[in-house]
């Protein structure tokens, strides 16, 4: 009798077996089964984190077959998106579209974030990059890095200020590291978006400005303002005339990127992670997707790092670029 029940339990156990692994084929085979993938996106429509999550909704629409929405949830420099998506059901039909800012940034410098975007948050991948510009007004006479690297030297700094999109952000924090690595005092001012950063430019108020490269581009063929240099390491693919400022020596070590990527709530199966992955890896192999992306002034990140260390690492370094300019959590 013993012999009978045994071999039951382990005829039943097979079968719950079977039953497991085909329910987990079913779920990766199945996403996402006619349901709409929505996309949050911590910022208002027609910024640069606003582009990716278009631009990512519009081809995983195509390779998935199923609606593909943007819900543009903007405030506290992308945190409420984010603590959204943390919140939502992990079943990935609702990822986060985000950036350095939201994912690292925010928690270092804003008590109220209740999120670690490390932690909380599984990466899909990485979207892509583009660097940051260092701008000036006509006002300034300051055409080039050398121009600039002489207005310090001169103690003209502590007199000039630039403006960036909020405390804290991926452009203040560059703001900061180029004063740091040229023994610059320009004093920092936040703005609630380009237009009124770009307004005060072109008006002569404001004498610097750090823009994502997207943003400043428009800005520069308008012939609004002067480009500086890059923030990354060497020249932007879209505008190769434009110098990265580490190719002056005054400017060594200036390299700092902002980075895009997609994520969804920690818990979500691993069957539906793998397909998300499959599906952004296609994205970003396909020649049309990298010739829009180009286009944004961005890189795509074919080759994705390791997810399981970039993000710590991130933290780290943002983390001593935050405790240098003053502003983390206390």
């Amino acid at each position: 009798m013993k012999k009978k029940t045994s071999t039951l339990a382990y005829a039943l156990l097979g079968t719950g077996m079977l039953f497991n692994l085909g329910s987990i084929a079913h779920a990766e085979q199945a996403y996402p089964a006619n349901k709409t993938i929505n996309i949050v996106v911590g910022y208002p429509a027609g910024g640069s984190v606003d582009l990716n999550g278009r631009l990512l909704a519009e081809a995983f629409e195509q390779k998935l077959g199923s609606s593909v929405v943007v819900e543009n949830l903007g405030g506290a420099g992308g945190a409420i998106g984010a603590q959204k998506v943390v919140n939502q059901k992990a079943d990935g039909h609702s990822l986060l579209v985000g950036s350095v800012n939201e994912i690292i940034i925010a928690g270092l410098i804003n008590p109220n974030v209740k999120y670690d975007g490390v932690t909380d948050l599984r990466p899909i991948g990485f979207i892509g990059s583009q660097p940051m510009l260092l701008a000036a007004s006509k006002a300034t006479g300051v055409t080039s890095a050398d121009d600039y690297l002489k207005m310090v030297k001169a103690g003209k700094s502590q007199d000039a200020n630039f403006g960036s999109s909020g405390v804290g952000t991926a452009l203040h924090l560059a703001g900061e590291m180029i004063n740091t690595t040229t023994g610059g005092k320009v004093q920092h001012v936040p703005y609630k978006g380009v237009a009124p950063l770009l307004t005060d430019m072109v008006g002569g108020q404001l004498q610097f400005g750090m823009f994502v490269l997207s943003s400043g581009l428009p800005q520069v063929a308008a012939d609004k303002i002067v480009p500086i240099g890059v923030t990354s390491t060497t020249r932007a693919p879209t505008a190769p005339e434009i110098p990265a400022l580490s190719e002056n020596p005054g400017f060594k070590g200036v390299d700092i990127n902002i980075w895009f990527g997609l994520f969804a709530p920690k818990d979500t199966p691993e069957p539906v992670i793998k397909k998300l992955q499959a599906t952004l890896a296609d994205v970003l192999k396909d020649p049309a997707f990298q010739e829009k992306y180009k286009r944004t002034g961005g890189v795509v990140m074919a080759e994705q790092p390791d997810l399981a260390t970039f993000l710590p690492a991130e933290r780290e370094k943002f983390k001593k670029m935050v405790d240098t300019a003053g502003i983390g959590v206390k």
